[in-house]
């Protein structure tokens, strides 16, 4: 086995056995972005010479015992939307094209004194906003299972660039599904914690009240022990959460007997694809002989997440991304006679179409007479769906379902039609407006070979039942490849489907 095809735990063990150095690791995920970028394009900056000098610098704080982490000298990538000290952060967008942050995200401090090796930043819907990481200033990126394809968004570069064998796990930010769908698309394990779980301060904010980052990797076992490092109570942060217990990886114990599983028999309806519910059937029934119960009901308010999301994130746009107007830092439009043409200028070429959609739409709801019939009745329908995910997890342990409506669509499919590519986060937004966690989890191919995540979700604070559940169905599934290690198994080994 190669060692870029290590899982981001297997290799921080071989760099402590000594058996692999944390320069080979690094020069590992260079040697396949190297090879894959020009077709992937996962990454809108790869900073080589500082990722090979700090590992080896990390390299011999492990040889003095001064790093001792499961994820010590382990290369990651970093969404370009969460800032990194001294390294350019863009949001994928022109406006901030250049702009390099003085300071990083709590998050990547965290992940950097635990000896993580930063190798760059990851391409990404602009502002987080899209859901097929095709809006970015810098081109799409493509998916490494079909570069026909898109990878999901707007942390497509994240998923991609651990697909692809270029980072061994990578941070996303999640506003709407913005970390699962992509997982699912990607063929890996994403996480959305409970909001408040990770601090938000370096995160560029696109949503305020959404927001979350979280880890991505290659399984199950991964982003627990990524996020055994990044969560935790941040004071610079008014959105932290202070929690009894921040150690995530004590529940991967894939026992699920007597663990109550609810299905919505809301997520089954019309528009999802056969093989995608397929999929949820066969794994709710793979579980269920497992030891758990399993049990479709109605969830409820479903039909309502998508308008009340799209109203809550736009007006908060509309809010954050006033700061970017070409003043004190990113893009400023040339030959502007005054200072108001000069904002307006600079906004207009800065921004991509769907930021300024979203923007449009946000000061239109928050308007003086739009105020009470739009942005304060999708307030109360947000209530309304945390109370049905109340009602919900007083008789489940968690929620089973699909992380999109279908697999990976064709690149510029959705583009055609902004209205569809939002009704593709049906699945997923509303586990951002109640604030619980959400994971998917790889579980199978459709017929094109592309994956299929399940999707659980959890009450607040009880991530513990996801890891349990996802690592459950990672027994039952069996080993799965991704794309760079295909050529070490038969098409038939990788492309296996269970149930589908």
């Amino acid at each position: 086995m190669e060692i870029y095809e290590l899982t981001a735990l297997k290799l921080g063990q071989e760099i402590k056995k000594h058996r692999v150095s944390v320069r080979e690791a690094v020069q590992a995920a260079l040697g396949q972005i190297h090879k894959n970028e020009e077709k992937i394009h996962a990454y809108v900056t790869v900073e080589e010479e500082k990722a090979l000098a700090q590992a080896d610098r990390v390299q011999k704080a492990i040889d003095r015992g001064e790093l001792e982490g499961p994820l010590a000298g382990v290369p990651a990538a970093v969404k370009d939307n969460i800032c990194t000290e001294g390294m350019r952060t863009t949001c994928s967008s022109r406006i901030l094209s250049g702009f390099i942050p003085p300071y990083s995200a709590e998050a990547v401090k965290k992940l950097e004194k635990a000896g993580v090796i930063i190798l760059g930043k990851t391409n990404m819907d602009e502002f987080a906003m899209g859901s097929t990481t095709e809006t970015s200033w810098y081109g799409p990126t493509r998916n490494p299972w079909n570069t026909a394809h898109v990878p999901g968004g707007s942390s497509g570069g994240s998923c991609a660039a651990v697909a692809a064998g270029e980072a061994f796990f990578a941070l996303g930010s999640d506003t709407g599904g913005s970390i699962r769908q992509p997982s699912s698309f990607c063929g890996v394990t994403g996480i959305k914690p409970t909001y408040g779980t990770v601090s938000r301060w370096g995160l560029i904010a696109y949503g305020s009240s959404l927001d979350q980052i979280g880890p991505v990797g290659r399984d199950t076992a991964d982003c627990a022990a990524v996020l055994d490092i990044i969560a935790g109570y941040d004071e610079k942060d008014s959105t932290s959460m202070a929690r009894d217990k921040y150690s995530f990886s004590e529940a991967l114990t894939g026992d699920v007997r007597g663990m109550k599983i609810g299905i919505p028999q809301d997520y089954l309806g019309e528009g999802l694809d056969d093989s995608v519910r397929q999929a949820v059937t066969a794994g709710a029934e793979a579980l269920k002989e497992c030891g758990a119960i399993v049990e479709y009901f109605n969830l409820g308010m479903v039909e309502y997440a998508i308008p009340a999301y799209y109203v809550i994130a736009s007006a908060e746009a509309s809010s954050n991304l006033a700061r970017f107007d070409g003043v004190k830092y990113g893009y400023r439009a040339a030959d502007c006679e005054d200072l108001h043409e000069m904002y307006k200028k600079s906004r207009s070429e800065g921004f991509g179409e769907e930021v300024k959609r979203r923007i449009m739409l946000g000061s239109f709801v928050l308007s003086s007479g739009y105020y009470d019939a739009y942005y304060l009745k999708a307030l109360r329908t947000k209530a309304l769906i945390k109370q049905a995910f109340d009602q919900a997890f007083s008789r489940y342990d968690i929620i089973l379902g699909p992380a999109a409506p279908s697999t990976a669509p064709l690149l510029g499919d959705s583009l055609c039609d902004p209205l569809k590519m939002y009704l593709g986060d049906i699945y997923t937004v509303s586990a951002n407006l109640a604030g619980i966690p959400g994971l998917s989890v790889p579980w199978g191919t459709d017929s094109q070979g592309l994956p299929i995540g399940l999707q659980l979700l959890g009450d607040c604070f009880r991530e513990d039942n996801l890891f349990k559940a996802a690592s459950a169905c990672e027994k039952i599934r069996g080993r799965w490849q991704l794309p760079f290690a295909a050529k070490n198994s038969s098409d038939s080994e990788k492309r296996e489907v269970l149930g589908v």
